[in-house]
């Protein structure tokens, strides 16, 4: 170290850890904490050197406005506390706030319809994620809801459409249905289906009519093509 650095130390101690015999009959340590170090404390206890709000213009404007002074909606200000304990209070509050919803709309939701996709084995291993890529689309036309999604274990090749109506009382037909690419883009007849198999990398709605797939071959080879398709959904 130089005498630079070992000087600057020595001045960063002096100013931040001097004694303080007013602190003595306080809860911790008997010197002033670093300024900063001292919000990060997650603790309830004042802070030992607490910011000087004077001149500050929000905290003049709240002490000469009758109406913000009492308001609610204004989240109150704890100049004592650390930024742990006003994250607490904080949350607090937002779960008070969330609370009720939470309840009115659990108490509207219920299920509809329950569909086996698949089933795995019953083992203390962390089961795989086999549901990939599910993409929601609400077709606001005929109040249908799509779900599309594809299942990696069953097959790779193919990409699921689930549709149901907005009105649970109501029906639609081919509630659920699966597209197979496999090697539907063979330039022949003639060419094997495993060596143009493909696979679904990525599906999204493009409208109510139409959806649009990233393919990519399934073939563990350099240079595999991707393919951007759009499909009608009808």
């Amino acid at each position: 170290m130089t005498q630079k650095d070992i000087t600057f130390v020595a001045d960063f101690l002096t100013e931040h850890f001097n004694e303080a015999p007013e602190l003595y009959n306080r809860k911790g340590k008997y010197f002033n904490v670093e300024r900063v170090g001292q919000y990060l404390k997650d603790e309830d206890d004042d802070l030992v050197s607490p910011p000087n709000t004077e001149g500050n213009q929000w905290f003049d404007f709240l002490k000469n406005s009758t109406h913000l002074k009492e308001s609610p909606l204004l989240f109150p200000y704890y100049p004592e506390k650390s930024l742990h304990f006003v994250k607490r209070q904080m949350e607090g509050v937002i779960d008070q706030c969330l609370q009720k919803p939470a309840i009115v709309i659990g108490k509207s939701v219920h299920q509809a319809v329950c569909m086996c996709l698949y089933k795995t084995c019953q083992s203390e291993d962390s089961t795989p994620q086999l549901f990939k890529l599910p993409f929601l689309w609400n077709d606001k036309t005929s109040n249908i809801h799509y779900v599309l999604f594809t299942i990696l274990e069953n097959s790779i090749s193919k990409i699921y459409i689930l549709r149901r109506h907005t009105d649970t009382s109501r029906s639609v037909s081919n509630g659920i249905l699966a597209v197979e690419f496999g090697n539907f883009l063979n330039n022949s007849i003639n060419e094997s289906s495993d060596s143009r198999c493909y696979s679904c990398l990525d599906a999204h709605f493009y409208d109510d009519e139409t959806v649009t797939v990233v393919l990519k071959e399934s073939v563990e080879q350099e240079g595999k093509e991707r393919v951007l398709a759009q499909l009608p959904l009808s």
